[in-house]
């Protein structure tokens, strides 16, 4: 196998991507690349500078400038952006709709794309995000498509929530997960789908350990067979 091997997870929001990637990465002794967490960097940054959503031009130039850094500790990815650590922050509700916004904007996908590109090359790769297998890496070693249904992501969040202290309406969740899914899978720049080569896996009925093991399955075999 390639030494710089690159597997990439797509799939819709809450379908678990973020925590399988990681886990997945330790396994493999690979980088990780949580595409999303740029997005949501641009999102943030863009409220905390009151850059509204139609300013195009100026979110572009956000997620070309942004000052953001990655490092690992033992709870996992820490994510500083202008030397905060913002690592629980864009994960606020307010910050994800806003990240999906964002990220139907070409200009915004385009700065981005290269800093993705940039991750390759460099070790075994493990890139987390919703058009990796098809725009950032189409000729990555290994790709899947994680999903499950909208009431199964929306449980896994409400849980995360009130895990959190917050006060969660569970239809106002599923439906804003069902909006984001129409938005993602409708907009006009790397709209999300599967890749052709892609192995699908609905977690909706699986735990976290059952579906890495299907991906560790795969990605042991030579070639990616299944």
């Amino acid at each position: 196998m390639n030494k710089d091997f690159v597997v990439t997870i797509d799939g819709p929001s809450g379908a678990g991507k973020g925590t399988l990637s990681q886990l997945l990465a330790r396994e493999l002794g690979a980088t990780l690349l949580d595409s999303g967490a740029l997005y949501r960097l641009v999102a943030l940054s863009s409220l905390d500078k009151s850059i509204a959503v139609d300013s195009v031009d100026e979110l572009a130039v956000c997620a070309r400038d942004l000052d953001v850094q990655f490092s690992s500790s033992a709870s996992g990815v820490r994510i500083l952006l202008e030397g905060r650590d913002v690592t629980t922050a864009i994960r606020d509700e307010r910050v994800s709709m806003q990240a999906s916004a964002i990220a139907a904007l070409e200009p915004v996908r385009a700065a981005l794309l290269q800093r993705q590109r940039d991750f390759a090359g460099h070790g075994p790769l493990v890139a987390d995000g919703r058009d990796m297998g098809t725009t950032v890496f189409p000729r990555a070693d290994f790709k899947f498509y994680l999903t499950a249904s909208a009431e199964a992501r929306a449980q896994r969040r409400y849980a995360q929530l009130v895990a959190a202290g917050e006060t969660v309406d569970m239809a106002r969740l599923v439906a804003d997960i069902e909006a984001r899914d129409e938005r993602d899978q409708s907009r006009a720049s790397s709209p999300l789908r599967p890749a052709p080569d892609a192995r699908i896996i609905d977690s909706t009925e699986l735990n976290i350990e059952e579906v890495l093991q299907q991906m560790l399955l795969h990605v042991s075999v030579p070639g990616g067979a299944c």
